[in-house]
């Protein structure tokens, strides 16, 4: 079981979140902390809800709007989505690396784009003269 399986009834995460069962409800309907649901339409919050509930319960203590709210817990959603977009490549990369060692060679070409060398070649030097002039008027 993780933090995000959906296991509390409504009266249960009310009762942990120390909110009453209603005011859950009206939070759904803004769509602040919106709970899975049943086959059956009921409401089931998982132990990420009851956090957010809570956090809701302390912005709103000090004052911040429920729109203000909201935004606040779409930008910490995202931040938690992305930061685990992040770990997902991570070990992409990491999982590429020990498959293929050595393969990441490359260099800047004539025009400042990349180009892939082989392992162990280099890069073919330039040996052209350039003559830098100023812009006369």
């Amino acid at each position: 079981m993780d933090e995000n399986s959906p296991i509390f009834a409504i009266a249960m995460a009310a009762e942990l979140a120390g909110m009453h069962p209603q005011t859950l409800r009206q939070y759904d309907r803004l769509g602040l902390v919106s709970p899975t649901r049943t086959a059956g339409k009921s409401r089931r919050y998982s132990m990420r809800d009851v956090a957010q509930l809570r956090e809701v319960a302390r912005l709103s203590a000090e004052g911040v709007s429920l729109e203000g709210i909201g935004r606040i817990l779409a930008l910490e959603n995202e931040v938690v989505e992305l930061s685990a977009r992040v770990r997902e490549l991570e070990h992409a990369l990491a999982n590429e690396l020990v498959k293929s060692p050595g393969r990441r060679v490359f260099a800047a070409g004539s025009q400042g784009d990349v180009v892939p060398l082989k392992s162990g070649t280099r890069a073919q030097r330039r040996t052209e003269l350039v003559v830098w002039r100023p812009f006369q008027r």
